[in-house]
């Protein structure tokens, strides 16, 4: 994959995902971070290394990833991380895994001792995929074989899904798809990704009612959704779900989008104005938490005249921007997530200076009002994006190194 691009003011660049045909479709998206200012690569990590984690109805720790030899498994903890028991390896066939950046494994629970896992499995053709996941009625003790979560099987792409269980018990999953791109080629006689096709990807989702033993009909949330960048939920005031992913507007702009899961019939809500103008995806996704005011807290990378960063703002409970946006106090900061806790919120990335890469997080006690900057951890091995978990114990982030996996208190 060709990384040339560059913005001059930007500390750390992601690598593209490219809307032409030999990128667009990928599995190995994720090309490596440059440090401009330093010259040098950044570590990128290992396929290993990219976990997905929740935290189980009795307050145990759950981590789904790659062991060593590209096996899924699972491991869980009961005191947050000080000891963990044994990995254990899930029995999924023949199935490949996609474990890279934010294309990763993820675990969801929800009520009645239900649990799943979900991944992407990469198919034969190059830069295609489809969604598996694997339920458990018992907690997590033990799962069912894998299957396909959507009625779609066209060799196309079905990635980078993200789930989750709503307040009454529906199992979300929402995921990036290029079946209306594919179409769109054919009906005009273009490549994929050319003007005059189809712009992008699209969002799609589905629901199970009964825990992932079976799903209802695919349903498309939005056209023209960014090609590789993760999707970010969050629960609404109303106990639904909402959404917020990377879109194409109109000119090629690569802004957000947001949406309520269930509202298909209203378009969707634009949520950030960076008016970033680029003919690919940075394969950088944003994150979402519900605000104890109401709307919505909200982080993402884009470029704004010229200035690349990992912003920060405040959504109304429609999508759309209210109030000033912040840029995080780091511009090298790259991959945050974002987790509220009443008036409390969290941000958390990682950071790479050309040496190490440091763990940081920006703390608020008023809702968003005013933020505190920690230094939370550093390493220099290759490292997964942190991820934060509301746990009884208050918010933590989890952070893995390729030697070790940090659970930090951060907020009580």
């Amino acid at each position: 994959m060709q990384t040339g691009w560059r913005v001059a003011s930007m500390a750390v660049l992601t690598g593209l995902c490219m809307s032409g045909t030999m990128a667009h479709e990928g599995h190995q998206e994720h090309a490596t971070p440059v440090d401009t200012r330093q010259g040098k690569a950044a570590p990128r990590p290992r396929a290993a290394l990219s976990i997905g984690a929740a935290v189980a109805p009795d307050g145990r720790l759950w981590l789904v990833g790659l062991n060593q030899d590209g096996k899924l498994f699972t491991q869980s903890s009961k005191d947050l991380g000080v000891t963990w028991n044994q990995p254990r390896v899930l029995d999924i066939g023949s199935d490949k895994v996609a474990a890279d950046g934010e294309n990763r494994p993820k675990i969801a629970f929800g009520p009645d001792q239900r649990a799943v896992i979900s991944y992407t499995q990469p198919l034969a053709r190059p830069y295609t995929g489809e969604i598996r996941m694997l339920r458990s009625v018992d907690g997590g003790k033990s799962f069912s074989p894998p299957l396909t979560v959507h009625r779609d099987r066209q060799v196309i792409t079905h990635r980078f899904e993200s789930i989750a269980f709503d307040r009454s018990g529906v199992l979300h999953v929402v995921w990036i798809d290029k079946r209306d791109q594919v179409l769109a080629a054919r009906t005009s006689g273009t490549s994929p990704g050319k003007v005059g096709a189809y712009a992008g990807a699209a969002i799609y989702r589905n629901e199970s009612r009964d825990g992932g033993l079976s799903f209802g009909p695919d349903l498309k949330l939005a056209d023209h959704s960014c090609e590789c960048c993760r999707i970010a939920l969050a629960p609404t005031p109303a106990g639904g779900v909402a959404a917020m992913w990377r879109h194409v507007f109109e000119l090629d702009i690569r802004d957000h989008a947001f949406a309520v899961l269930g509202e298909e019939t209203k378009a969707p809500v634009r949520a950030s104005f960076d008016d970033w103008k680029l003919d690919g995806c940075p394969h950088h996704g944003p994150g979402l938490a519900a605000a104890l005011q109401g709307g919505y807290h909200a982080v993402w990378f884009g470029d704004k005249a010229g200035r690349a960063a990992v912003r920060y703002g405040h959504l109304a409970a429609d999508g759309t921007p209210q109030g000033e946006t912040r840029e995080l106090p780091d511009p090298r900061a790259e991959h945050a997530d974002v987790l509220t806790s009443g008036t409390q919120v969290a941000i958390a990335w990682r950071s790479y200076d050309g040496v190490q890469t440091q763990l940081r997080a920006w703390l608020s006690a008023d809702d968003g009002a005013h933020f505190v900057l920690r230094e939370l951890a550093a390493s220099k091995e290759e490292n997964d994006h942190p991820r934060l978990l509301a746990t009884p114990e208050g918010i933590r982030v989890l952070w893995r190194t390729a030697k070790e996996i940090h659970v930090l208190p951060i907020l009580p």
